[in-house]
């Protein structure tokens, strides 16, 4: 399975100014695309730890996908690091800076050299249009392996990734199909279980099985159990998912009669 490193850039990410929902939201996108999301790592505003930080990615994964510091402000600075990283100069890109300029146009803005500064991009790589708000996406390749720079505004990035980059890596990424599953369970203990867990990996190398123990719920442990999986079409995952969770039940069931069994929160309010 590729796999694929996250770069958080933003000072306020560090200080805990601002949650970081976007790492979130990449890394289920990338695991349904059928990558392995090895790192997700956050970084500040300073050049030399960006540069630093996308050269190690790309030596180490096979996709790199960053979001934050590509606006007009000092401190965004995102682009000109990448541009080092990949030991290319930065040049005005035509193509996104007439999209710079129309976005400006359209708000009655004058242009001046910060908002022009989002036009620049490394040479060799690809503008990827913003259709939400200004600064443009890059996309870039580098032996084999794929960069993807993003806007740190949330709607921008997803609407850059969804409409042009998840496309793209479609066609370029792995053919593979991701599915999951999970259940909530109550009364046995996380250590207890473990050794339960562990047979379940060992089912096949496709499948990932995570506790996550929420406490105590009647006097009792209470944990949910989540099972993922990913095969060469969606069908096979789901059986494959499928078959490990039937081996949990049916182990628990076994080992811990006093074993309490349920769907999660959310699937019981679905029904």
């Amino acid at each position: 399975m590729p796999s694929a490193w996250i770069i958080s850039i933003g000072n306020e990410l560090l200080i805990g100014r601002v949650v970081n929902t976007n790492a979130a939201w990449l890394a289920r996108k990338l695991t349904y695309l059928g990558y392995q999301v090895r790192r997700i790592v956050v970084v500040p505003d300073e050049e030399a730890e960006i540069v630093a930080m996308f050269r190690e990615a790309l030596s180490r994964a096979d996709l790199v996908v960053s979001t934050g510091g590509l606006g007009p402000t000092p401190d965004d600075i995102t682009n000109l690091a990448v541009a080092k990283a990949l030991g290319v100069d930065v040049a005005v890109d035509e193509v996104a800076k007439e999209w710079v300029l129309e976005k400006y146009r359209q708000r009655g803005y004058q242009v001046t050299p910060e908002r022009l500064k989002m036009a620049y991009i490394p040479r060799g790589a690809k503008p990827l249009y913003n259709s939400v708000g200004v600064a443009p996406g890059i996309w870039a390749e580098q032996e084999g392996r794929i960069l993807v720079v993003l806007p740190g505004v949330p709607k921008e990035m997803e609407a850059i990734f969804e409409e042009q980059v998840e496309p793209l890596l479609r066609t370029r990424g792995p053919r593979l199909c991701f599915a999951e599953d999970s259940f909530r369970l109550v009364g046995v203990p996380e250590a207890d279980l473990s050794p339960v867990l562990r047979d379940a990996l060992k089912i096949d190398e496709r499948i990932y099985v995570k506790s996550h123990p929420k406490g105590h719920e009647v006097g009792a442990p209470l944990e949910e159990i989540h099972i993922y999986g990913s095969a060469e079409s969606c069908d096979k995952a789901r059986d494959l998912v499928a078959r490990v969770r039937q081996f949990l039940v049916d182990e628990i069931n076994r080992r811990f009669p006093q074993a309490k069994i349920s769907a999660p929160p959310q699937e019981r309010q679905a029904d």
